[in-house]
Parts: structure tokens; sequence; C-alpha cells
């Protein structure tokens, strides 16, 4: 199975120091933590291959080799979000889609031809599941439930060209116990704060 993880471009904006960026020879600030992370998830005998649109361009050569894409995406990531569906679309690759944008407003993208929303850590084996046994029924797989952050794998850091961001950041917990009104982290990850097992080396 090969599959493409596409991490949508982010627009100019304050929070992309997208005109910074040339100055220290980087390309992005942060690399797209969540889609590794999905990448640990997924059986180790695919070949997976990271396209972060922040970093370098998806290629027409990305999408006839990958046999899934698995897009992951926040509301500011819209535009980008669209051009990749246009081009799965065009290339007639199946799409596999999860992350903030998706678990919130799945009802707009049609296109889709799976969602994996909430908590991939709950929500990902279920699809696996299904798709070993031949049968894909649920277009929607979704919880209401949080994982247990033990059970979170590492994520596949490997897949990075480190030397493109300016950071190399790590998730340590998920959850808030605040309740700002700007943010959308209560709403998806809860209001307990639930932290990561320590990996030691």
């Amino acid at each position: 199975m090969n599959v493409l993880l596409v991490y949508p471009q982010y627009p100019d904006s304050f929070w992309s120091f997208k005109n910074v960026m040339r100055f220290i020879a980087k390309k992005a600030t942060v690399p797209p933590l969540g889609l590794i992370t999905v990448s640990s998830m997924l059986p180790k005998d695919w070949h997976k291959k990271l396209v972060d649109m922040n970093v370098s361009t998806l290629q027409s050569s990305d999408l006839v080799w990958a046999d899934y894409v698995f897009i992951s995406a926040m509301y500011i990531q819209k535009e980008s979000v669209d051009k990749i569906i246009e081009l799965c679309l065009k290339y007639e690759v199946k799409m596999i889609a999860g992350g903030p944008l998706f678990t919130q407003e799945y009802e707009n993208y049609s296109q889709i031809d799976h969602f994996i929303l909430n908590e991939a850590e709950i929500t990902m084996p279920l699809f696996l599941k299904d798709l070993a046994s031949g049968k894909l029924p649920d277009k929607i797989y979704r919880t209401d439930e949080y994982a247990d952050m033990k059970t979170s794998p590492v994520p596949d850091f490997e897949l990075l060209s480190r030397k493109d961001y300016v950071t190399m950041n790590i998730q340590v917990s998920r959850g808030c116990p605040f309740s700002c009104d700007f943010c959308e982290i209560t709403s998806l990850l809860g209001h307990k704060v639930r932290i990561k097992a320590q990996v030691r080396s």
C-alpha cells in the first residue's frame, strides 16, 4: 500500500512567518506533528511519503504513486485543502481526511472518501480493520471518547526533512483546563489535560 500524507499550505499570515524564513534558510516554523503521528499508526509494511506543502510542492508524480492520500488540516488551511482535493479528483486517488477542520466541517467535503475524525488513536484502528477486511462500510469514523495518551505512538519523525524547520516540536499532552473563546482546543480535545507516557532512549 502506498500512502501519501499531505499537509496543506498555510496562507501568508503573521503566524506563518513566511517572509522571515528566507533570512534563516528555513521553510516552515514547525512540522505537521499530528500527521506524522497518524503515520505511526499505519501498518509498518505500508510505503509512506510526506508532502508538507509549506516545505515542498505537491507533484503529480506523488499522486500517481499513491493508493490513498491522507489529509490533515486546520481551518486556516481551507484554501490549500480545496486545491489538494481538486488534484486528487483529477488523478482519481482516494482521500482520507482528519484533523480539526474535517472534524468540525466534514459535511462540507462530500468529495472525501473517508473521514477519520476526533482522536485517531481510537478511530484509525476501526478504519484499518475495515480496510483489511476488504470492506469499508463507513464513510465517517468518529468517537465521543478521548484517547489514553499512553497508547499514542511516537511520531514518524523520519518522514520529515528536519533541516527545513525552525524548531522540532513534540507533543506532551492534549486537552486544556481553560475556556478561551478564541481557541478550539477544548471543543476538540476536552478540558482534562492528558499526559503522554515518558519515552526513554
